[in-house]
């Protein structure tokens, strides 16, 4: 093992070296950036389509790495990553992230080529299907699919020894700064929201009536919920989101009449009572917690979560753990559904970045019982395919599982059951994305995702880096100004829709506290008018007492 690892480790210096030229390890960003346009000139030999030996031996070292120092892990608040990891960084050269209120970086500068999006295997892939709402309102910086693609890193010599240059394994990555180019044009607040990009799905769940069957259609929308995530074959980093933004959004169910009822209350202003609504906070910033809440009024259902992530240099590769859990409320049988999220990994950073899923997540009912793991099942080192997942549904007391679900969790996905039958469970080639409806920009509120980075992503539409990261900056730098305005004062942060309860953060005003309000209130009313329906009877009654009473007086007998 120790010998593999040393083995690993001088391939990847021999790679290291054979990318940054002459550039150290050690030198300093300004260094670099000093050398960035001397170093950009230098054209590679290669071409994505070809394989040289100093190429594979970065696969191979990414890969031999990642294999060693990371391994799927159950997500829960105390997640580390492995000891042997942060064992060998050197100390002298550590970048730890502080908790100080000064770094929000998120890119820096840089440039890039784009190509047509392809799969691993050379074609093309098949277009994502939108369903758009009769109510869309087009906003051309966010609605089309990002289909622009990073090419080989080889060709961005000089970026390669910048991130070479801040990077030792198991390091904390809060405070890299990734060049401007691999950024897509969206908060993370936003991608969140993708976890319902299939509302019939979700809101279906409700409509079914045995405790089974809920389950299954649980783990139907959850196994379907990260796919629309990912909107490019390559992997790209969304905005980090500063504190205090937040982001909503709301979707049209297909084929779903529009009860015209509008619900006051809700997550979105004016939404209506036959829609799925989401709104998605940044609530803390060391550490990066991003909070979120959807809702469908008439099916009376909810989904209440958070998380947030830690990010880890594995090798080759950035592990990003997951950590959080969300909360499905099917209030019409009072049942709540608790699940987790895996963790998330960048592969082969340093040639053609990719996405993939790895670790195990659980699904439980406590008030039926029922319970599900999921397990996202990370490439193997040798052969095995991208992209895997199995699913086991288990009923209560009994560990011989009702169903057994495989497949891939951005392909299909086959069911079979304990009673013989099996059926694709889920085709996320197949299914239809719904489009969100988010208001136009003109309309937004000051800390609203795409009114907030409506210049970076502009500029990046249009290519123009260096004016994207001039923005950028600029809101990363009123952040730090509010911190220290924060600190000065001793003002205590305040969120706009989310609170802190234990360690868990929760929606202010759930439809569950909502729809008890209004019960409530309307059980007041009742009361009210009976008793005013009661003081009125009383003040009829009590004349006609006084006229008997006077009637009696009036014809008393006579004493004899």
């Amino acid at each position: 093992m120790i010998e593999s690892i040393k083995h690993s480790i001088l391939v990847l210096q021999v790679a290291r070296q054979t990318a940054g030229n002459e550039v150290e390890l050690g030198s300093t960003v300004d260094d670099l950036l000093l050398c960035d346009t001397e170093t950009s000139q230098i054209e590679p030999s290669l071409s994505v389509s070809s394989t040289s030996k100093s190429e594979t031996n970065l696969e191979i070292a990414s890969e031999a790495l990642d294999e060693l120092y990371i391994s799927p892990v159950t997500l829960t608040s105390s997640t580390s990553m492995p000891n042997l990891a942060d064992n060998m960084q050197d100390d002298s050269h550590s970048m730890s992230a502080s908790d100080d209120d000064d770094d929000f970086y998120d890119a820096e500068e840089g440039s890039s080529d784009s190509q047509h999006l392809t799969q691993d295997n050379g074609q093309t892939e098949d277009p994502i299907q939108l369903i758009k709402s009769k109510d869309d309102q087009y906003d051309e910086l966010y609605d089309d699919v990002d289909t622009e693609e990073l090419d080989s890193l080889q060709n961005h010599g000089s970026i390669i020894t910048h991130l070479l240059s801040q990077v030792r394994i198991g390091m904390d990555l809060t405070k890299i700064v990734l060049p401007t180019f691999i950024l897509e044009r969206r908060s993370l607040l936003e991608m969140y929201a993708d976890f319902i990009a299939h509302p019939d799905l979700f809101s279906s769940i409700s409509d079914f009536e045995s405790p089974k069957d809920r389950m299954i259609q649980v783990v139907r929308w959850y196994l379907s919920a990260f796919h629309a995530g990912r909107r490019s074959a390559i992997a790209k980093k969304p905005y980090n989101p500063i504190l205090g933004e937040h982001f909503s959004c709301m979707w049209d169910l297909p084929d779903s009449a529009d009860s015209g009822e509008v619900v006051e209350d809700g997550p979105v202003s004016d939404d209506g009572s036959n829609n799925v609504f989401f709104i998605a906070e940044q609530v803390s910033h060391h550490p990066p917690i991003s909070a979120f809440y959807a809702e469908h009024y008439n099916k009376r259902l909810s989904i209440d979560g958070y998380i947030w992530t830690k990010s880890k240099f594995l090798g080759l590769s950035i592990g990003v753990h997951m950590i959080g859990q969300a909360i499905i409320s099917v209030l019409d049988y009072d049942e709540e559904y608790i699940l987790t999220f895996p963790n998330g990994y960048g592969r082969s950073i340093l040639t053609v970045p990719w996405i993939e899923l790895g670790g195990k997540v659980s699904i439980s009912c406590a008030k039926t019982g029922y319970s599900a793991s999921v397990d996202f099942l990370t490439k193997p080192f040798y052969g095995g395919k991208k992209h895997r997942v199995t699913c086991s549904i288990n009923p209560p007391n009994d560990k011989k599982p009702l169903c057994t679900i495989q497949g891939e969790w951005n392909g299909v996905m086959w069911a079979q059951y304990d009673t013989g039958m099996n059926e694709k469970f889920v085709d996320t080639k197949a299914l239809p994305i719904i489009k969100k409806i988010v208001k136009p920009i003109s309309e937004q509120k000051e800390f609203e995702s795409r009114r907030l980075w409506k210049d970076v992503t502009y500029h990046l539409k249009n290519k123009n880096v260096e004016e994207a990261t001039k923005y950028k900056q600029k809101l990363e730098q009123r952040q730090r100004d509010e911190a220290r305005e924060r600190k000065e004062t001793r003002t205590p942060i305040e969120t706009k829709f989310f609170h802190e309860v234990g360690e868990h953060w929760v929606y202010d005003r759930p439809l569950l506290k909502r729809l008890t309000e209004s019960q409530n209130a309307s059980s007041k009313i009742s009361d009210e008018n009976a008793c005013i329906s009661h003081d009125l009877v009383q003040d009829d009654v009590q004349p006609i007492a006084d006229q008997d009473v006077a009637l009696s007086s009036n014809h008393e007998v006579p004493d004899s």
